[in-house]
């Protein structure tokens, strides 16, 4: 008796994907590689191992062939007995030898990392929701202009009039210039006008016209043929006297600062440059028309009283010491330059500090300057019957109300401001300093005050051991209980403990808090949930632990068994947030790729297209390929807010936000009202929603039986998000949804990014802000060398600092767009000309300290810069070297500019897209166009268009090989010397050549595996058009190899230096991971490679020959098993003495590709049934020529029917087996 190699099971685990994506899987070539994966597959549990079956190695019973007469019909069935019991022998003898034990490894590894790169970046003709964005929905200004009143008549007649009215006041301003004061020291009428007007200005409340959506558009018009007016009455030749230029710079810059864009305030900087830099060449040239002492000045006290009150508004971390100033002259007035840079800087030093905020909220530290309001507002609606919103006796509030109560409970008021939850009846605050308040009601304890009162006031929490609390969350139905963690990621519960849903062991009322003992002891954790019967908690390594009631699977645990400790869910990791509904369970990834429910499926609010109860974890499928930021899980239905604030629900009623009370969705389905905005916050009660968007709206939906949902009544559901009213003007930051009531406030949160597209002075995320920027560095960095430096800057200190100036502000809007999740298509036509102008910089000769804030720029925004996916593989194209002499004709900023593509492209998403086997969920229909994705994708017949992945391999093999060609060349130059270290050329290789072409293989073989492809694909002929061009690349490293070690076989270091040459060549790791893919592909796919495959071998074999591994290996294949051996030994892991182990790779590349061969050999041998025509012709195997094999060539029989060898053959076989 013998054991066979035990079989195995495949269980491959989504949740696991992303981390074998990362995973090196070149590292298959090395048995030690490869062992180290594999086991990761065992640790897993997704390869189990099965009971080994044991093989009978006696054979089967013959008869007494002397005594016994045998038919022949059991003379063949001993033979066949016989034939298949040697065949089971070999095969396990086979099977069981050092090199298949590897092999068997790798193609399990490779099996998985396929399936995790298909399951995650293909496809696969899945339906894709398009995830909307205001930045690139065309139908979004369609959807604004909708709610717009038509105009009347009288509108048309009281715009003209304004109109009309402007143009005659603009053309008497002109006049009245151009005559002399009607007496000595008289003051001019335009003067007096744009004085008067500016004292206006100057007496409003600041940012009085930063609304725009309260203005008019009348009123907006308006102040547009203002400020173009006062604009051409800045200038030295526009008419004006000096009088009236200075006021029109005054009054321009009272309107920027009052609309508080930063649009208007660098449209002034810009008029101020320009005028300035007139006045100096008017100096220069000497065209006194008037004393020009007084031409380019501005008044000192208007503008630094300008600039006070934008300090005043925002606060600034700057000490006043460091405060730039214009110079005050005599006459009480500064230079317009002087004004300008001072203001440039005191924006730039805003857009920084806000920056840096919203990059770390808690890094600030309490007692600094603060960034918002320092009080904190907070608003209450919806149902007070418990006294849940502190409002006294009232049952109902309709619409927001202020509410002190909960202001007057924050202890600290700074941004790091309280965290509010509404729960079942009652509401929760926690202060700056982790102190917990508590109100409304307190049956069962819910409340963790010590009683079951209600209470009508906010009253402090106790917790022993005392503990800062950092969040809490409390169930919206059922009977009520509470949980909350800690600063340090502990755990505390209080309230109604039946089914155990506290987690302390039993299932009595605790009326205090109690800290959760158990699994959760030692763990950090990061999140919690508290549904109706049951509770969640996700510890800071990922993992997902659940107890409570168990009935539907609401736990995960494959069972209805209830909980009363936490209990680990052992089919998932790598969660992030967890969400506990009323019977179900939502679990989000830490990556944000993934969405598993499990629970109650009645409704479909599990999102899987039924309503069947899940007893595990189960990936939510139509979320596949989003970025989903929230999940939140309500009564009968479920939300998720992706990553460009689009929400989708599933479920049913109002929640859906669809239009009807009585919808059902069994799948995710994107809220079509809100697609016009961007929401970056949600929050569910029992039945009601709210979604908070990035203009700081709160929008609301579902049940409002207690005006929970803020539209000033409470008359049935509200089946579409509607804003709640009464909130204008307020910039809320955070929302909670209770069962029936609703809480909003404005402090900054400390557990979500939040960043403002619009901050007043400093920051507008818009194409207009990179249209300036783009414009003043354009005209500004002409002459950047040049001794003089550009007018009006006196010297080239101040010009480069100007210029610094500007890349930190573009630098700063670049973070601020990507952090808060803002498309690439803000640019708008910015993207472009920016990038060039950026690396144009990098090849010019500028400062240090120029080139380092342009490294900086690009670095912080390279993946907003870069063009559209086809635009970025044709200038990849262009940039990569087209010969081998081409690396040193590479500037800096090229070769900046091709590192940061080829980074880029490391991203599979891209990688996927580019071979067309998916579109990115950023630009669905720009980049399926772009990456020739067909729209019928995925559909049987249709092929992705691969022709620019093709160019792109090619250019990449290529360049691999000139650095392959320049090390064999400093091998073979110095084969004399003792080599060290690598050769100087190295250096200038760009990153990730060699991981990007891995990349494009892997993907493409994951596709053709996945997919079991057919040799007619466009997938397959990409492959074989890329291996026509390997395969010879690699039979040529091993020849120029064996060559180079035959010529200097006395040179060990020869050997050591060409080992690492081989394995970072197309000839090395790359090429084993292709040869042991090829064997997961149908024969018909590797078949056409066989001549390539046969041209490899040899010059293979003869360079294993040369190396110390061949002999050792084949003496242990042919020895094995050891004798003594314990049972347990891997035959793969059985090393060699150096340096013959680090050759092992290479022996099983041939061993592979022999392999290989000989399956692509046998398929060709055993071909298919015999057709009709063969049948026919069956006469031809009777002949003396074919009965007993081929005696001589075909050509030289000089038959007429032209027989092949290869049809011959399958005569042949075909006979033998009828």
């Amino acid at each position: 008796m013998a054991l066979m190699i035990p079989p195995v099971k495949l269980k491959w685990l989504e949740h696991l994907n992303a981390s074998w994506i990362t995973d090196d899987s070149e590292s298959i070539s090395t048995r030690e590689g490869v062992s180290v994966l594999y086991s990761k597959l065992l640790a897993n549990k997704e390869v189990v191992l099965l009971p080994q079956q044991v093989l009978c190695l006696k054979g089967p019973q013959l008869p007494d062939f002397e005594r016994e007469s045998l038919s022949s019909d059991e003379q063949e069935h001993y033979l066949d007995a016989l034939l298949s019991s040697q065949m089971a022998l070999a095969k396990m003898v086979c099977s069981d030898s050092p090199f298949a034990s590897a092999l068997r490894k790798r193609l399990l590894v490779l099996q998985r990392i396929f399936f995790a790169l298909s399951n995650k970046h293909h496809d696969k003709g899945k339906v894709k929701q398009q995830q909307h964005s205001p930045e690139n929905s065309s139908g979004s200004s369609d959807l604004r202009s909708v709610g717009e009143r038509p105009r009347s008549s009288t509108d048309a007649l009281i715009e003209m009039g304004v109109r009309t009215g402007l143009s005659l006041l603009f053309a008497l301003l002109r006049q009245s210039w151009m005559m002399p004061p009607p007496g000595p020291g008289g003051l001019n009428l335009c003067n007096d006008v744009i004085h008067t007007a500016m004292d206006v200005v100057s007496s409003l409340p600041p940012l009085s016209l930063a609304n725009e959506s309260k203005i008019p558009p009348m009123g907006l018009d308006c102040l547009t043929q203002v400020t173009t007016f006062l604009k051409g009455v800045t200038m030295p030749n526009s008419g004006a006297d000096v009088l009236g230029r200075r006021l029109a710079s005054e009054l321009l810059l009272g309107l920027a600062a009052q609309r508080g864009s930063l649009r208007y305030l660098l449209e002034w900087v810009e008029m101020a440059l320009v005028a300035s830099a007139v006045v100096s060449t008017m100096e220069k040239e000497k065209m006194k028309v008037c004393p020009l002492n007084q031409e380019g000045l501005i008044g000192y006290d208007c503008f630094m009283n300008i600039l006070m009150q934008m300090r005043r508004s925002l606060g600034s971390s700057a000490d006043r010491s460091q405060w730039r100033e214009p110079t005050r002259t005599s006459d009480g007035l500064c230079s317009l330059y002087e004004a300008a840079l001072c203001l440039f800087e005191e924006v730039c030093r805003m857009a920084s500090d806000y920056s840096r905020t919203c990059a770390s909220p808690d890094s600030l530290q309490t007692g600094e300057a603060p960034v918002v309001s320092e009080t904190c507002e907070v608003y209450v609606w919806g149902s007070n019957s418990s006294h849940q919103l502190v409002e006294g006796t009232q049952e109902k509030i309709l619409q927001p109300k202020l509410a002190p109560s909960f202001a007057d409970a924050q202890t600290v008021r700074d941004h790091r401001s309280p965290k509010i939850e509404a729960g079942q009846y009652c509401t929760f605050v926690i202060s700056s300093d982790g102190s917990v308040r508590a109100c409304g009601k307190g049956s069962y304890g819910r409340l963790g005050l010590g009683d079951s009162n209600n209470q009508s006031t906010l009253k402090k929490l106790t917790f022993e051991p005392h503990r800062a609390i950092k969040k809490v969350t409390s169930s919206k139905g059922s009977d009520g209980h509470t949980l909350a963690f800690t600063t340090e990621g502990e755990v505390f519960s209080w309230g109604d403990g039946d089914y155990g849903k506290l987690g302390h062991g039993n299932s009595s009322t605790q009326k205090y808090p109690k800290l959760i003992q158990g699994p959760l002891q030692g763990k950090v954790v990061v999140c919690v949930s508290a549904g109706y019967r049951h509770s969640a908690a996700v510890s800071e390594d990922g993992e997902l632990n659940t107890w409570g009631e168990g009935d539907f699977g609401r736990l995960g645990h494959g069972d209805s068994n209830s909980r009363n400790i936490p209990t680990l869910v052992k089919d998932i990791s790598n969660v992030g947030e967890v969400s506990c509904g009323s019977s179900h369970t939502i679990a989000l990834s830490k990556d944000g790729r993934t969405v598993w429910s499990f629970g109650g499926g009645d409704n479909g609010k599990l999102g899987h297209g039924d309503t069947n109860r899940v007893y595990k974890p189960k990936v939510v499928e139509a979320l596949q390929g989003m970025f989903i930021r929230k999940v939140c899980a309500g009564s009968q239905s479920s939300l998720a807010l992706t990553s460009t604030g689009q929400v989708y629900a599933w479920g049913c009623g109002a929640c859906l936000g669809c239009g009807s009370s009585e919808a059902t969705a069994l799948r995710p389905k994107l809220i079509e009202e809100l697609t016009a905005t961007r929401v970056v916050d949600l929050s569910i009660g029992d039945s009601h929603c709210l979604a908070l968007s990035h203009d700081n709206e709160v929008y609301a939906w579902g049940n409002n039986s207690m005006g929970q949902c803020g539209q000033g009544n409470s008359t049935g559901p509200i089946t579409k998000p509607k804003k709640v009213v009464g909130l204008d003007g307020v910039v809320i930051q955070q929302i909670s949804a209770g069962t029936s009531h609703s809480l909003a406030w404005t402090a900054l949160p400390r557990d979500r990014q939040v960043v403002a597209w619009h901050r007043p002075y400093c920051v507008d995320l818009e194409e207009s802000t990179f249209s300036h920027l783009r414009s003043f560095l354009e005209r500004y960095c002409d002459g950047i060398n040049s001794e003089v430096p550009p007018l009006p800057f006196p010297s080239s200190r101040e010009h480069h600092n100007f210029l610094k100036l500007c890349l930190r502000l573009l630098s700063n809007h670049l973070a601020l767009a990507l952090a808060g999740g803002v498309a690439t298509s803000i640019l708008g036509r910015q993207a472009r000309p920016l990038r060039n102008l950026l690396f144009r910089l990098m090849d010019s000769s500028v400062p240090d300290e120029i080139q380092e804030a342009v490294i900086e720029t690009l670095s912080v925004g390279a993946t907003m810069l870069l063009p559209p996916l086809r635009e970025r593989m044709e200038l990849l194209h262009s940039l990569l070297p087209q010969g081998p002499d081409r690396w040193e004709s590479l500037s800096k900023g090229q070769r900046m500019q091709l590192d940061i593509i080829l980074t880029s492209l490391q991203d599979h998403t891209h990688v996927a897209s580019l071979l067309g086997f998916s579109c990115p969920p950023e630009a669905p229909e720009a980049l399926a166009s772009s990456c020739g994705l067909d729209p019928s994708y995925g559909a049987p017949g249709t092929n992705p268009d691969t022709h620019l992945a093709e160019i792109l391999m090619k250019t990449l093999l290529r360049n691999l090989g000139f650095y392959t060609d320049q090390a064999f060349g400093e091998l073979e130059k110095n084969s004399d010397k003792l080599l060290q270290g690598t050769s100087s050329s190295d250096s200038s290789q760009p990153a990730h050549l060699h991981e990007l072409l891995c990349s494009l293989q892997k993907q493409l073989l994951a596709y053709c595996h996945i997919n079991c492809v057919t040799e007619d694909s466009s997938s397959v002929a990409l492959l074989h058009k890329h291996l026509q061009l390997l395969l010879p690349h690699a039979t040529d490293i091993f020849s120029r190899s064996a060559t180079l070690l035959q010529e200097s076989s006395w040179n060990g270091s020869i050997r050591e230096k060409l080992r690492d040459v081989i394995y970072v060549s197309a000839a090395g790791s790359m090429l084993c991971q292709i040869v042991n893919s090829l064997l997961l592909l149908p024969v018909s796919v590797a078949r056409p490679l066989l001549s390539y495959l046969l041209d490899l071998l040899p010059p293979l074999d003869c360079l294993n020959r040369l190396l110390p591994a061949a002999t050792p290996l084949e003496d242990q294949e042919l020895q094995w098993p050891l004798h003594g051996a314990p049972d347990f030994v891997d035959p793969a892991g059985q090393p060699l003495s150096q340096p013959a182990q680090s050759w092992v790779w290479l022996v099983d590349l041939e061993r592979t590709a022999a392999l290989l061969v000989g399956r692509c050999l046998g398929g060709m041998l055993q071909g298919a049934p015999p057709s009709l025509e063969e049948q026919d012709t069956g006469y031809w195997l009777k002949t003396p020529l074919f009965s007993n094999g081929l005696e001589m060539d075909v050509p030289q029989l000089g038959m007429k029917h032209g027989i092949s060898i290869n049809q011959s053959i399958k005569f042949m076989v075909c006979d033998r087996h009828s």
